[in-house]
């Protein structure tokens, strides 16, 4: 793995709120070879697979979701917050530590038994990779992986994905 990932993100504190720190990834993002890296690292970990589809997640999700379809050839599926998918959807309502949230996806995004890849910028609790495995799974497909660039290892998000694999290219302890 190529090191230094970790250098490129900014920590600010108390954003949105206080005694949050937020991962500012346009630290790593505003440099090309530093992007295309993190992109490549994904990527290589399932150009083996056979990937039907990469499903990212709203909004930051889709930045790496992209490349990374991209990248394997794969189609590129939006998981969107409520209202904001065109056509009929399948939507999922999912808790937060402050109220809930829901997702939809189209109800005709992938072919029953489609291999679905799960890209998303940050691991923290896992609630909302978890819903969209849930959304995945509704729609008959099959999760052959969940990747991210950051992982927060003291939320433990891995426990609410037990039994998919998880790839994280940077795993932080501070959060």
């Amino acid at each position: 793995m190529i090191e230094g990932f970790k250098d490129y993100i900014r920590d600010i504190k108390d954003f949105p709120k206080k005694g949050i720190i937020f991962k500012d990834i346009t630290t790593l993002l505003k440099d090309g070879g530093r992007f295309r890296a993190a992109v490549d690292e994904i990527a290589r970990q399932y150009s083996s697979k056979k990937i039907d589809a990469v499903i990212s997640v709203e909004a930051r999700g889709f930045i790496f979701g992209a490349a990374v379809a991209y990248k394997l050839g794969a189609g590129l599926i939006p998981v969107r917050k409520k209202g904001k998918l065109p056509y009929l959807t399948h939507s999922v309502t999912y808790a937060l530590e402050y109220g809930s949230d829901t997702l939809e996806i189209h109800t005709d995004a992938f072919k029953e038994g489609a291999a679905v890849l799960i890209v998303d910028d940050l691991l923290a609790t896992g609630g909302t990779t978890r819903a969209v495995i849930d959304l995945v799974e509704k729609l008959g497909g099959k999760v052959a992986g969940l990747a991210f660039l950051i992982e927060l290892l003291p939320l433990k998000g891995r426990e609410k994905l037990k039994g998919y694999p998880v790839f994280s290219i940077i795993k932080d302890k501070y959060c």
